[in-house]
């Protein structure tokens, strides 16, 4: 698979979780646990073949992207630590909600970016034999990705 469309997917996937939290009722603490947690996993791994493996790849292809590619790894750092602090966050709190919603606004945002600004550049930089390949090795790595938030590197930068 194509490591854009591969990306593009995470993005649709995630964004399906989003709805299903917006649309779960005030109270519905199980059901918001159990999205959130399915979003922690999903964006870990998500940012984890970006960083390790697609983000190196598209600087390499299309130099112009540098500052697109620093750009989303800051706003990765901001959402994996948001998501380290929700994975222990009873859904209870006063601040789960709020903590969820501005995750929402930051990933949606960084997902844009990423689908209207720049991948399109790294598509005409790469071709479809090379992205394809990149695909191949993302769908590997995602399978070995932490569990764990803060074990993608941005976390730490």
């Amino acid at each position: 698979m194509d490591g854009i469309v591969l990306l593009k997917e995470d993005h649709r996937t995630v964004e399906k979780l989003f709805k299903q939290f917006e649309k779960a009722g005030e109270n519905a603490h199980a059901e918001k646990r159990k999205i959130a947690d399915q979003v922690i996993e999903e964006f870990t791994a998500h940012t984890w073949i970006e960083e390790e493996i697609f983000y190196p790849a598209a600087r390499e292809a299309a130099p112009d992207t540098k500052d697109h590619v620093l750009e989303s790894v800051e706003e990765h750092h901001v959402v994996l630590w948001m998501l380290s602090e929700l994975k222990d966050l009873d859904p209870a709190d006063e601040r789960f909600d709020a903590k969820m919603t501005v995750l929402i606004e930051n990933v949606r945002h960084h997902f844009e970016e990423e689908e209207k600004e720049w991948f399109p550049e790294v598509r005409k930089a790469m071709g479809r034999n090379r992205l394809t390949d990149l695909g191949e090795q993302m769908e590997k790595a995602k399978q070995k990705s932490p569990d764990d938030p803060l074990a993608v590197p941005s976390a730490d930068q």
